[in-house]
């Protein structure tokens, strides 16, 4: 019996969405089987939700922050899962999923401290969203690698031996089949994909 085709995930969050590529092996010449832009967020809470708790008091905002988490958790959980059981369904093996990560430095624990910097703010949305994606794939049984989204293409060109010329080309190639859209989103996100398809094993 045939093993299996190896299939790659990867993602690129925003507040209140993402963007998920899955690219099918072999790592040398990967193709785009699957395009989605994933829901995180809906109505039961805002888009944005450290910032409504920016001026609520402090039990309001601690309130309104953990339902949001929760529920996000929730729309993450059920996209990722309907998209793993999709590529298995198809006959293929989830090798695994890349995530963009920001470069920012832990957040504070306590929600109060977070929530008097505004930086810190827009760093805590990115990271919940972030976060809420790598809760879905391991959920799903996925294990996730994470790559710093401003190292990604340098790291890309290295790893994969491609000059970045070349690797852009590539990456802009790899939408063509598809057509729009095919931006800096799926870009990135299947670079990471084919990172994770270059590592896998077996």
């Amino acid at each position: 019996m045939p093993s299996a085709e190896r299939v790659a995930l990867g993602l690129r969050a925003h507040s209140g969405w993402a963007a998920l590529v899955v690219l099918r092996g072999p790592a040398a010449s990967p193709a785009v089987v699957d395009r989605r832009r994933l829901v995180l967020c809906d109505s039961s809470f805002p888009r944005q939700p450290y910032h409504a708790a920016e001026e609520l008091p402090a039990p309001k905002a601690e309130d309104l922050v953990n339902r949001s988490l929760d529920a996000a958790a929730r729309l993450a959980r059920a996209a990722l899962g309907a998209a793993v059981k999709d590529r298995r369904a198809s006959g293929e093996r989830v090798a695994g999923a890349g995530l963009l990560l920001g470069s920012a430095r832990p957040l504070p624990v306590e929600l109060a401290e977070v929530l008097r910097s505004h930086p810190l703010i827009h760093t805590a949305e990115g990271e919940m969203y972030r976060a809420v994606l790598r809760d879905g794939c391991e959920r799903a049984g996925i294990a996730v690698v994470g790559f710093r989204e401003r190292e990604l293409e340098t790291t890309g060109a290295r790893r994969l031996r491609l000059a970045p010329a070349a690797l852009r080309s590539r990456l802009a190639a790899l939408g063509k089949p598809l057509g729009p859209p095919w931006t800096r989103d799926e870009k990135l996100a299947s670079l990471a994909a084919w990172l994770v398809l270059r590592e896998a094993k077996g």
